[in-house]
C-alpha cells in the first residue's frame, strides 16, 4: 500500500469519524454484543470497539465500500483514507468520487483530521510525498531518546518502537 502512495504529485488523507461506530450490527447478532451493568442488559447496534473481529469486518467493509476505487484512486488503512493524483485536477477528480461514495453510504468524515490537496503527509508512520517513501522522522526521534533497556519490559518497548522504522535505521 506505501509503495503505491508514494510518487505522487498530490493527496487528501481523511478520517473517518468513530469508525466502527458507523457499521450497524444486524439485529440477528446484537444479542451476540449483550452485557450486563447496574442499569440494566443492553445491546449494541453498531460496532463498538474491544470485539474480536471488529477490525477485520471494518477494513472488510471498506474494502467494499471502495473496491473500484482502490489503487487507482486511493488506499484504505481502517478509517484513514488516502486519495492521490498526478496532477490536482486528476486528485480533485479522484477526491469527488470518495466524497461522493462516502456521502451516498452514509460514511462521516472528521473533517478535523483532514486534509485536502497536499504534497506530502504521513501514513502509518512513514512520509509520502513525490520525492518516495521515507520513514517519519518524528519516529526516529523517539527511537533514538529511548533510554538503554534494562529488562524485559524495557526491550518489549523498543522492539516495539523500532518495528515500526527498521528500513529507516
Amino acid at each position: 500500500m506505501l509503495d503505491r502512495l508514494a510518487g505522487k504529485e498530490f493527496y487528501c488523507f481523511l478520517d473517518g469519524y468513530s469508525g466502527y461506530n458507523q457499521i450497524v450490527i444486524a439485529p440477528e447478532d446484537q444479542g451476540k454484543t449483550t452485557f450486563t451493568c447496574p442499569y440494566g442488559t443492553f445491546a449494541f447496534r453498531r460496532m463498538p470497539f474491544g470485539l474480536c473481529n471488529a477490525p477485520a469486518t471494518f477494513q472488510r467493509c471498506m474494502m467494499t465500500l471502495f473496491s473500484n476505487l482502490i489503487e487507482s484512486s486511493m488506499e484504505v488503512f481502517m478509517d484513514d483514507f488516502s486519495v492521490f493524483g498526478e496532477s490536482f485536477q486528476q486528485c480533485l477528480d479522484n477526491l469527488e468520487l470518495v466524497l461522493a461514495r462516502c456521502q451516498d453510504s452514509n460514511l462521516v468524515l472528521n473533517w478535523e483530521k483532514c486534509h485536502f490537496m497536499v504534497k506530502e503527509g504521513i501514513v502509518l508512520g512513514h512520509r509520502i510525498s513525490k520525492k518516495g517513501l521515507e520513514v517519519d522522522r518524528a519516529k526516529v526521534e523517539v527511537i533514538e531518546k529511548l533510554p538503554p533497556p534494562a529488562n524485559v519490559k524495557g526491550v518489549r518497548s523498543f522492539l516495539g518502537h523500532a518495528g515500526i522504522s527498521t528500513e529507516g535505521l
